[in-house]
């Protein structure tokens, strides 16, 4: 690597510990936005294509995977964003040893990681869908597509530590740019194998996994060529012990956190799973919507990560402060409008996905009793957002297993029981998210979340 790379700051990298606050937060945010906007497009294509060529069943397969593959791939994914913290903070402090460090020792994760996912995703992809309680009807078709899905595990997790390096240094238009390239490849890719050739359910997963290679190859080459402080050699790809554990300390919290949404989701999906395949299919309809809506207040989440991490890096604390306050009511702002626009078009939403009469009835009636909570959701995931980049993951991961693990999983069943209709089982989520963010406000108001940052500093 080049001597150069000690002294020089990356052209394409973002410095946000000057300038304009809010300026900085939306340029970063919106090619963000765009970005996932097209990772969307994997699964939503997929749920599209496979809903209006194969049927109801094929879709209730693609949807009652979508919560497993979020459990399988959740924990790796807050190990990413942990990461992400760590690299954040010692850009921020013009620490080039240490980002180098810390990314090397970040990609040897992801690739053994990858390759553990892919044996325990392909392995375990039976048991877990019968534990679901999936009909028998739809089992054989989602086994086919879970496994499929994760034997691209490799470089789906790759490409996502890529883009966690990438967004940590402040860049968020060349992940935009390789997925705008891999998604086109997912949909023609999809068209293809479902609609022209017929291959079924499967090849929609393999669809999705060959998009995701592309990704991660545009990505390290881009990593590889550079002569700044985000350098990849291959030969420096190795574990380095002080990195690891400061990744591990900061991801392990949010990777649980990740898993234990998931695990209520999947718990919460046998509830839906109980009232038929029809339930199933409109509820995975309304999930990919909802992956849609909330792509604004996931990427401001992603620009406060990374702004409070590169901030408290440069001690610029009342700085911090401000930049929450514009990220916290963005988030929550963009959150409501878009939630009213899907309660108003909620039929023909849910009707792109599947036109049986009975697969829209239950899609509606789930997001029309979710979507006008959808403010607590966002201020309950930025308010997440802020600590974690203040290295404070673990608070984060307690509150979200207490009330969106510990109160929704018992909350659904009771609910389900004793009123057996899905109103039942879709009334968890707005409960829980009020829960979660009134506990997040009591702790920010009443404790010096900084404060053990700076002492460590």
């Amino acid at each position: 690597m080049p001597a150069s790379v000690k002294s020089v700051k990356p052209a394409r990298c973002t410095l946000m510990t000057e300038g304009p606050i809010a300026r900085q937060l939306f340029s970063f945010a919106l090619p963000l936005m765009l970005g996932m906007l097209f990772q969307q497009l994997y699964n939503t294509a997929d749920s599209l294509i496979v809903g209006n060529f194969l049927g109801s069943d094929a879709l209730a397969a693609v949807s009652s995977s979508s919560n497993l593959i979020q459990l399988m791939l959740g924990f790796f994914m807050g190990l990413s964003s942990g990461a992400g913290v760590v690299i954040s903070r010692y850009f921020g402090a013009r620490d080039t040893g240490r980002v180098q460090k810390a990314i090397h020792t970040l990609l040897a994760l992801g690739l053994v990681s990858g390759v553990l996912l892919t044996v325990v995703g392909v392995t375990v992809t039976p048991i877990l869908l019968r534990m679901m309680g999936t009909p028998e009807t739809v089992l054989p078709q989602s086994i086919a597509y879970f496994r499929v899905y994760f034997l691209g595990s490799i470089p789906s997790l790759l490409y996502n530590m890529c883009r966690g390096i990438l967004q940590a240094m402040g860049d968020s238009r060349h992940p935009l740019q390789f997925l705008i390239i891999s998604s086109v490849t997912n949909v023609v890719l999809d068209l293809l194998f479902v609609g022209v050739l017929h291959w079924g359910v499967a090849s929609a997963a393999a669809a999705t996994a060959i998009s995701q290679l592309v990704s991660t190859v545009l990505c390290m080459a881009l990593l590889m060529r550079s002569e700044r402080e985000d350098h990849v050699s291959l030969r420096q790809i190795r574990f380095d012990l002080p990195s690891l554990r400061e990744i591990l300390q900061n991801g392990v919290p949010a990777g649980l956190a990740n898993c234990i949404i998931a695990v209520a989701n999947v718990v919460v999906q046998s509830n839906i799973n109980a009232f038929g395949a029809a339930a199933m299919a409109g509820c995975g309809a309304h999930s990919r919507i909802e992956g849609f809506a909330f792509l604004p207040v996931t990427c401001f989440n992603m620009a406060i990560t990374t702004f409070v991490g590169q901030n408290l890096g440069a001690e610029r604390y009342d700085r911090v402060k401000k930049g929450v306050r514009i990220g916290l009511t963005c988030a929550v702002v963009i959150a409501e409008s878009i939630a009213l626009l899907i309660y108003i078009f909620s039929p023909q939403l849910i009707g792109l996905f599947d036109q049986n009469p009975e697969v829209i009835a239950y899609g509606v009636m789930h997001q029309r009793t979710t979507t006008p909570f959808f403010f607590l959701l966002a201020y309950t995931h930025a308010m997440a957002a802020i600590l974690r980049g203040a290295g404070k993951s673990t608070v984060s991961t307690l509150v979200m297993a207490v009330c969106w693990c510990v109160i929704r999983v018992p909350y659904v069943t009771i609910m389900a029981h004793i009123f057996p209709v899905l109103r039942s089982v879709s009334s968890g989520y707005p409960v829980t998210w009020a829960l979660s963010s009134i506990v997040f406000t009591v702790y920010y108001f009443k404790v010096d979340w900084m404060h053990g940052y700076k002492a460590r500093t």
